[in-house]
């Protein structure tokens, strides 16, 4: 008879958690067709077949080398000794409608994880049901830092979680931005939950545990390897309605993530930078094809959030004294000499207008204290210089 235990408050099956946890360290990720056998039998009697090799030569080419490696009760111990837990999409607290868009993705290598190892008091699926992923080079400019870190403060001041790869440049700085405002974030790891990568962020890690989430489909102890960072960013694209690239190279980790988001079907967004800067390159060839251009968190809300209600106030524009002014009224404001008062003739000429025109202008503008009528003529009242 098989036992349960509570992950987030509810009861699971002990005997679906053993298989998930076998199934995440035999088959390395992405896993497509072991994801499929999976959900076709289920993940008790797909583990069990694995184990005894009776599975079709496509699973086999995925699981065969490391079949014989059951340690599923040690992973799921150690991960308990580092303060994490199996979700498995069993469990309510599994984010169903971020990873539906895996489904309409139709690719092998964007498909959806068979577990994934979290440590952290969040919530995965009230985590991601509003959610930025922002993203970006690992060296990074002072200025993509600057912008990072006002992302990730603004977005999560807003109440949005900002989901990255907890990598150094970019990633860290929406982490830390997050943070420095009590908002929630969740980190992404290439390597086990009971692993710090890169160490000099492990202080970061650890404040992101304790708040937010930390995440990672690969088992206790697995170590970051290249593959495995450019594996992990479809999760970070999937767990986000969009993803935002800050800084990027023409090749890099971001551009995969953006690729990602772009195949996923979620909202694609870039920070423009300047056109010298390599470190914006990729950022300026995403929104050449078809990325949309932000420039402040209420721009990345209003693109990803509630449609008529997350909408991004206009940006104070310069007001001039001449605002509001009608077309007869600019003319005759243009034609006002600024050192040498001028008759009502003379304007009508230099405007086009007819004279009654002309004086109803100068009425508007006198009340503007626009123009100034100096025995008979009129003057323009000097503007301060605009741009």
């Amino acid at each position: 008879m098989s036992s349960s235990v509570r992950t987030a408050g509810v009861a699971v099956d002990e005997e679906i958690l053993r298989a998930r946890a076998y199934l995440l360290r035999v088959a390395e990720p992405p896993a497509p067709q072991t994801g499929r056998f999976v959900d076709r039998v289920g993940a008790v009697a797909a583990a069990e077949a694995i184990r005894r090799g009776d599975v079709s030569r496509e699973v086999a080419k995925e699981t065969s080398a490391r079949r014989k490696n059951d340690h599923a009760e040690a992973d799921l111990a150690a991960a308990a000794a580092a303060g994490a837990r199996l979700l498995v999409p069993e469990d309510p607290s599994w984010p169903h409608w971020p990873f539906a868009c895996f489904a309409l993705a139709a690719s092998d290598e964007l498909v959806s994880p068979l577990g994934l190892w979290v440590r952290g008091p969040g919530s995965l699926a009230e985590l991601t049901e509003r959610a930025v992923a922002v993203v970006g080079a690992r060296n990074a400019t002072g200025y993509g830092m600057h912008v990072a870190s006002d992302l990730g403060r603004a977005l999560a001041s807003a109440g949005q979680t900002v989901v990255s790869g907890a990598a150094i440049g970019i990633d860290g700085a929406a982490h830390r931005g997050a943070l420095s405002v009590g908002g929630p974030t969740i980190a992404v790891l290439a390597c086990g939950p009971d692993r710090v990568y890169p160490a000099s962020h492990s202080a970061m890690i650890e404040r992101i545990a304790a708040t937010g989430l930390v995440v990672s489909e690969y088992p206790p102890g697995a170590v970051p390897a290249r593959h495995r960072f450019l594996v992990r960013n479809r999760l970070i694209a999937a767990l986000a309605a969009g993803t935002v690239v800050v800084e990027a190279a023409l090749r890099s980790g971001a551009q995969r993530t953006a690729s990602d988001a772009r195949a996923l079907g979620t909202v694609l967004m870039a920070v423009p930078g300047p056109v010298t800067s390599a470190a914006s390159a990729g950022c300026h060839e995403l929104l050449r094809r078809d990325a949309l251009l932000v420039s402040s968190a209420a721009e990345v809300t209003e693109a990803t959030g509630r449609l008529g209600i997350d909408l991004a106030a206009p940006l104070p524009r310069p007001e001039r004294p001449t605002d509001g002014l009608d077309e007869q009224q600019r003319l005759v404001h243009d034609a006002l000499p600024p050192r040498a008062a001028r008759d009502v003739g003379w304007l009508a000429v230099e405007s086009g207008l007819g004279t009654d025109a002309v004086r109803a202008a100068l009425v508007e503008l006198e009340r503007r204290s626009l123009a100034l009528h100096q025995e008979g003529r009129w003057q323009r009242v000097t503007e301060p210089p605009s741009d």
